[in-house]
Formats: C-alpha cells, sequence, structure tokens
C-alpha cells in the first residue's frame, strides 16, 4: 500500500473514532435551536445514559424534570426536590452536578446582600435529597451561580460573587474543593467585567453563570455570561486557561476578545455573528455526560447545549425567557489577545462557536 494511502487510511480511521464519539454524546438532539415551552432562566442540564436531567427554581425551591432529550424537558413533569422551609428567600441558578454516583445540586438564597452559597445531595437525581447546608466558601461575600467540576484530578467550585460588601461588580471566582461539599483555601478571582464590550450594560458589571468545559487539547475553559441580564446585550464570553496554567493564577486566563454567543453585532468577536431569532442569549449549560468536563466532546459536529433568551419580537424582560434548545462546537486556532498586562498577550487554542 502507498504511503498516501496509508495516510488516508489512517485519517479515515481517526475521523470514524470522532465521529463515532460524537454521536454518542449528541446522540438525536437537535442540529438548531429551539423554542421549549419553558418560560424559565438559567438551565442546568446533565445526560446520565440516555436519560437528560434538568434542575431549576420554582415555587419557592427547586425541581428536576428528566427526559430521553433536551426537547422533551419541557413536557416533563417537574418534580419538587427542595422547598424553602428555612425561609432563606430568593432561590436563583440550581446547577445540577454528579460526583462519585451521587447528585449535588448547588444553587444560591438569600435577599439582596445576603445571597449565599447551598448545596443538596441525594443518591437518585429527583428525589430523596438532604437539607440544604451553606457552603463555606471563602471571605463568605455574596455568591451567585456556582458550579462544581473535577480538572486534572482536582475538585474545583466556580462562582460569581462581590470582592467586597457592596454591588459594585461581580466578578468570577475559583476555590478547591477537597469534597463535593467542602471548599479548602483562599477564593482566587480569574475574570473582571473590564473588557468594554462586557460593560455595555452595567450597575452593576457582570460576569456571572460561570460553566466549565475541555477541550480537545485538554485545556480548561470557562464559558460565562456578561452584561446585565435585564438588558438584550446579554450574551456569553469565554476564559481559556493556557496549556499547563494554574487555575489560581489569574493571568494564565486569556479572555475571547468579545461576545461568543449575542444579539448585538457591535460587542460581538471578530468571526462571530449575531443570533438571527433571540435576544440577550445566555446563562447556558452544557450537556454533558454525567455533566463531566471529562466526557466533553473532540473536534467535529455540534454537540447540545441549552440556554436561556427572549424571543425576537418580544419585549426584553426577566419574565419573558425561555430555555432554548442549541448546540456548540469546538472552533480552533483562535487568538485572545490582551495588552498592559503581566505575561505574553496572546494565546492561540480552541475558542467555542455557539448555535441557534
Amino acid at each position: 500500500m502507498k504511503p498516501t494511502r496509508l495516510l488516508h487510511t489512517a485519517l479515515a480511521c481517526a475521523v470514524s473514532g470522532i465521529l463515532a464519539a460524537a454521536l454518542s454524546l449528541a446522540q438525536a438532539e437537535p442540529a438548531s435551536a429551539d423554542q421549549t415551552a419553558l418560560r424559565a432562566a438559567d438551565p442546568s442540564v446533565l445526560r446520565v445514559g440516555g436519560t437528560y436531567v434538568s434542575v431549576q427554581s420554582a415555587g419557592g425551591g427547586i425541581a428536576v424534570r428528566q427526559a430521553p432529550s433536551t426537547a422533551a424537558l419541557a413536557s416533563a413533569p417537574a418534580r419538587q426536590v427542595w422547598s424553602d422551609t428555612q425561609n432563606r428567600g430568593e432561590v436563583w441558578a440550581p446547577e445540577i452536578v454528579r460526583d462519585g454516583g451521587r447528585y449535588y445540586i448547588y444553587f444560591s438564597a438569600g435577599r439582596g446582600p445576603a445571597h449565599r452559597m447551598y448545596v443538596i445531595s441525594s443518591a437518585s437525581p429527583d428525589s430523596g435529597y438532604t437539607a440544604e447546608t451553606k457552603l463555606a466558601l471563602p471571605d463568605d461575600k455574596w455568591a451567585i451561580d456556582g458550579t462544581l467540576f473535577t480538572f486534572n484530578g482536582q475538585r474545583w467550585f466556580v462562582w460569581s460573587g462581590w470582592a467586597g460588601d457592596t454591588n459594585v461588580e461581580q466578578n468570577l471566582y475559583i476555590a478547591r474543593m477537597s469534597s463535593p461539599t467542602t471548599p479548602t483555601g483562599a477564593r482566587h478571582v480569574i475574570s473582571q467585567p473590564r473588557e468594554s464590550w462586557e460593560r455595555v450594560v452595567g450597575n452593576p458589571f457582570i460576569n456571572e453563570g460561570p460553566e466549565p468545559v475541555k477541550d480537545p487539547n485538554g485545556q480548561l475553559h470557562i464559558a460565562y455570561s456578561a452584561n446585565g441580564s435585564w438588558s438584550e446585550q446579554y450574551c456569553l464570553a469565554d476564559l481559556r486557561l493556557r496549556a499547563g496554567g494554574d487555575p489560581t493564577y489569574v493571568w494564565d486566563w486569556y479572555k475571547s476578545n468579545g461576545c461568543l454567543f449575542g444579539s448585538n453585532r457591535a460587542t460581538m468577536m471578530t468571526g462571530w455573528d449575531p443570533t438571527l431569532h433571540v435576544n440577550g442569549p445566555g446563562h447556558h449549560t452544557f450537556v454533558l455526560l454525567d455533566g463531566d468536563i471529562n466526557t466533553s466532546p473532540p473536534a467535529g459536529p455540534r454537540f447540545p447545549l441549552m440556554f436561556h433568551a427572549v424571543p425576537k419580537g418580544t419585549p426584553y424582560a426577566w419574565e419573558n425567557r425561555y430555555w432554548y434548545t442549541g448546540t456548540f462546537a469546538w472552533w480552533g486556532n483562535t487568538t485572545y489577545s490582551r495588552a498592559n498586562v503581566p505575561g505574553p498577550n496572546s494565546d492561540t487554542g480552541w475558542s467555542l462557536k455557539f448555535f441557534e
């Protein structure tokens, strides 16, 4: 066999392996976004075998749904798994995680500056949850949108919070976890809303809704929401940890040079187009097997995603947000640049493409 044929055969096998993995992960998920009947915000969804499990705040507590696809979640019965019997206040953005075969739901509860992160857990996704426990996050400041993940054998917790006790801006923080319920060590800021494209809407300026995912090179990404959630300027952006970087060192994180998923061309990163059918897409969830970033897809076809947004032609307001099914794909050889900071001012690697 000629060397060229050997190469073609090897490439065909490699592509076949990638496609097989893609099909296993994507299953029968839609190739384009679809508005679900769920008039709600802040989706969190994972796949366990062939079942999709979602969590949302509802009825003064937290509800779980299970369905054979993301599109079917809206018609699946919502089962209340936790109620605010302690009158803790507003319940925001629950996140469901699977760790060691057990389910953990992290959520923020409180009123105004009292918002803190809590966790409940169960051996079953939709019943038997423990009473809530407050997470002892370092510095004990206002905190929302937290989630757990494992990277390079270490558990981490990432969330949106305040530096102090006043509502100036929402930063993204990360801390190590010694168990799914026990933070350890200090908190470390990894992103602040300081770029012009993420300061179009303020009071406060925000970085929130952080969602971890690992790219085909094994590098960690934190995709997050920027600009006010009360505005159609809301969008998704990306933080990429440089190869071999330290997750606790802010200068090892490189930020996309604009929104990667948004409805306003002026704030989009060059080469990324604004949405056609929705306004203010944000607070998404990567729909991964067991919610594990180590099952993140390789380069290739699109993979399941859910996010909330407001349909175009509808007044932008929190009460008009719906859950949408969508997809994402890895986009290679993309440079993120920064200026007047320590270390190299650019980093090239995988970025993300989001699709309606």
